[in-house]
Order: C-alpha cells, then structure tokens, then sequence
C-alpha cells in the first residue's frame, strides 16, 4: 500500500498563507516560514484593533459632548447625571452627532438636564 501524506492540504494552507501576505513587504511577502509569521501576528493585531476600535470610538464622543456642554456651561458628568434624571435614552454618538449637526435640539437636550438636576 502506497504512503499517504497530507501534500494537498499543507500546500492549500501554504498558498492561503501565502495570499493573505501578499502586499508585505520584504520576505514577509515572499519567504513562507516569515510570511506565515507575520501573517498570524496581523491576525491577532486586527481582532485586538477591532475590540479596541469601540472604545475609541467612545472616548471620542465623549471629548465631543463635553466640548458642546462646556459652551453651554455645564460639565460633563453633570449633563450626564441630568439625562439620567430627565429619563433622556440618547446614546453617546446620537449626542455627539446631535451637537455637531443640530446646534438647537442639542441645547434642547441640555436644558432639560440641567432642569432635571435643579440648575
């Protein structure tokens, strides 16, 4: 009975590898054993990033709404504490959005809180 060994499927591992280092550069592209390095290592760099995406994300709305609400002298945390007293469901990035492209409904929403919190 003749040898069988796994040929096909290393070489489809190889060549996938291979594909995905494609763009690399030096032998990160062209030498298997580093391509495949590098290729793991930006693997586990994009499923990092992508976690760490949404808190940036976050932390940049924040700093949005805490600019618009300083202007319209209130600080951040107490506008907050208002919103959650005045019932308002609005999330971070519709508060943010609303402060940079609605000016007027913006401070509709900050004069309800600082109502809600007695100022």
């Amino acid at each position: 009975m003749s040898r069988s060994t796994t040929g096909v499927a290393q070489h489809k591992k190889r060549k996938a590898a291979m594909k995905k280092a494609k763009g690399f550069v030096g032998g990160r592209s062209k030498l298997r054993r580093i391509a495949q390095g590098a290729v793991i290592r930006a693997e586990v760099y994009a499923t990092h990033d992508r976690r760490k995406r949404k808190g940036d994300f976050r932390r940049l709305w924040i700093t949005r709404i805490s600019a618009a609400v300083r202007r319209l002298e209130l600080s951040y945390s107490r506008f907050i504490e208002g919103l959650d007293k005045a019932g308002v469901e609005l999330d971070r990035k519709t508060l943010s959005e609303l402060a940079i492209h609605d000016p007027e409904a913006f401070r509709a929403i900050v004069d309800r809180a600082k109502a809600a919190i007695g100022r």
